[in-house]
C-alpha cells in the first residue's frame, strides 16, 4: 500500500495506468476513500464511472487517495484546518509522484476538492471534472454542519485524544460558508481552467449548486444525463474527451 507522509500523518493512495495524470477525489464527504469509485460486491452499481478503471483505459494515469482521517488515511485535527489543509495533501500527493501539471476530477466533496486545488494551484491544474458537486442547500442548511458532527464523534471514539474544540474549528472552517463551501462565486466566475460539470440533484449535492456552477462557470460543459447504468456510455465518453482535449501536448 503505497502511502504519502505528511509532517502531521501518512496518506494513502493508488496509481493505475500511465500517462497524463488525473488526480481523482472520490465521493463519501469527510470519508472519502479510493473504494467509492467501485462498486460494492454483491451491492447495487454506483451511479458514476469507475474512473481507477476508464482513465487508465484511455491513456491516462488515475491517482486516486483516501483523504485525509477516512479509510486508510490518518492525519492531525487542528482549528486552523479547512479545505487548504486537504489542498495542501493534493499538491503533495502530485509532487511526491513527479506530476507538475494534471487534471482533477471529484465525485460529491471531490467537486470543491478540484475548486479548491484550482485556487491553490492555477498553474498546475489543466482541467477540472464536478461530479454531482456537494452545495449548501438552503432548504436542508444544516446537512453538511450535522454530518461533521457525526464524523467527528466517530474520529473521537477511535481516537480519544483528539479535542473536541478542534473538531469544531475544523468544521467551522469547513462548513461556516454558502456556495460550493471552498470557493466563492466571484472565483467559480473567473475560473481559469477548462471545467465539465455532471450536475447533482438531491440534499447534499443540490441541483441549485450545479445550476449556479453552469451558469458561472466561464465556458463549462455540462452532461446532465449522466447517471449509470443508462447513461454509463456517454458519461465515461464525454469525460474522456473533455479530458483528452485539454491534455497539455508535447
Amino acid at each position: 500500500m503505497p502511502v504519502l507522509k505528511r509532517p502531521d500523518g501518512e496518506i494513502r493512495y493508488e496509481t493505475y495506468g500511465a500517462g497524463f495524470p488525473v488526480l481523482l477525489f472520490a465521493p463519501g464527504g469527510l470519508r472519502s476513500r479510493l473504494e467509492m469509485w467501485s462498486s460494492p460486491a454483491g451491492g447495487p452499481p454506483r451511479p458514476w464511472v469507475d474512473w481507477t478503471q476508464a482513465l487508465p483505459a484511455a491513456g491516462f494515469t488515475a491517482v486516486a487517495m483516501d483523504q485525509r482521517n477516512a479509510g486508510q488515511s490518518v492525519a492531525d485535527i487542528q482549528a486552523d484546518h479547512g479545505w487548504h489543509t486537504y489542498a495542501a495533501d493534493h499538491l503533495a500527493l502530485m509532487d511526491h509522484l513527479g506530476f507538475g501539471k494534471f487534471h482533477v476530477l471529484g465525485g460529491c466533496i471531490g467537486g470543491s476538492f478540484c475548486l479548491k486545488a484550482v485556487g491553490a494551484a492555477p498553474k498546475r491544474v489543466t482541467a477540472a471534472v464536478l461530479q454531482n458537486p456537494i452545495g449548501l442547500n438552503p432548504e436542508h442548511p444544516e446537512y453538511f454542519p450535522e454530518s461533521h458532527a457525526e464524523w467527528s464523534a466517530e474520529q473521537r471514539a477511535a481516537r480519544p485524544e483528539l479535542s473536541e474544540e478542534a473538531l469544531a474549528g475544523f468544521g467551522r472552517n469547513m462548513w461556516a460558508h454558502d456556495f460550493v463551501y471552498c470557493v466563492d462565486r466571484d472565483f467559480v466566475r473567473d475560473c481559469p481552467v477548462p471545467t465539465f460539470l455532471l450536475p447533482g440533484t438531491d440534499i447534499p449535492h443540490p441541483a441549485a449548486t450545479s445550476a449556479e456552477l453552469a451558469e458561472l462557470l466561464p465556458g463549462v460543459e455540462v452532461l446532465t444525463d449522466w447517471r449509470a447504468p443508462d447513461h454509463a456510455v456517454e458519461q465515461e465518453k464525454r469525460v474522456v474527451a473533455f479530458l483528452r482535449a485539454h491534455t497539455p501536448k508535447g
